[in-house]
């Protein structure tokens, strides 16, 4: 079951979709600042909302229902055996964790977005588009460094609740791209969730018919939010 909030929210126009280029997007906005806090977010996220830069949102699209919300329990997850050589090939990496946004950063996430997402609708990349995507005022997101010999390969951006982890974005340098770095941060979002006693790390929305987003599925079990209630999935779709 999934607790019931009453909310204030507006509702945007609708526009060309980002995961499916056929269908038109709507969104529902939170208008509602009384939420805009740690505690507050966590409840929206069992409601299927999400943040992006100081805005929560939820997909309110008129005549599609692609957008699931997507969770995996920290204890429960278990690891298949291509994320398990994806673990044991980065196994001389170093994780740091940071409230603060370093310069290094932004050079990473520039360079990441040029090169893996010229097509996508974050290009060009801007300081102004990072930090409005990213940084959030009333909660500071966590920054999870990826090193290699004190070398910044990656960074998973992430949102630390009491109870739970809401995955924001990771970006990494090409260069290291065998190494599959987003396998990898979410893994360790997952790990820091257990020790941390978080039960839920929030992965955002499964789109199944969009090849950049239904890579989610393959965490598993996981719980997706289907009609208001959240549903256990243990085996990968067909």
């Amino acid at each position: 079951m999934t607790e019931e909030v009453i909310l204030k929210v507006g509702l945007t126009p609708r526009h060309p979709c980002s995961y499916l280029g056929h269908e038109q997007e709507q969104l529902l906005v939170l208008m509602d600042h009384e939420l805009l806090n740690a505690a507050g977010y966590e409840r929206l996220l069992t409601a299927g909302f999400r943040r992006s830069g100081n805005d929560i949102y939820r997909p309110h699209c008129p005549a599609c229902s692609a957008c699931q919300s997507l969770r995996i329990h920290s204890e429960r997850f278990v690891p298949n055996r291509s994320q398990k050589r994806v673990r044991q090939l980065n196994r001389d990496l170093e994780l740091v964790l940071s409230y603060d946004d370093k310069p290094e950063y932004y050079q990473l996430y520039e360079r990441y977005i040029h090169e893996r997402h010229h097509d996508g609708s974050m290009y060009p990349p801007s300081r102004s588009q990072y930090k409005g995507f990213l940084h959030c005022d009333w909660m500071p997101p966590l920054y999870m460094e990826i090193r290699k010999e004190g070398r910044l390969i990656g960074v998973a951006t992430t949102d630390l609740l009491p109870h739970s982890m809401s995955a924001m974005y990771t970006f990494f340098d090409p260069d290291y791209a065998d190494r599959s770095l987003g396998t990898f941060a979410i893994l360790s979002q997952l790990e820091l969730a257990r020790r941390t006693g978080r039960s839920w790390l929030y992965l955002g929305y499964l789109v199944e018919a969009c090849r950049k987003m239904n890579y989610k599925r393959q965490y598993l079990p996981h719980e997706l939010l289907v009609q208001g209630e959240w549903k256990n999935i243990d085996t990968k779709p067909e």
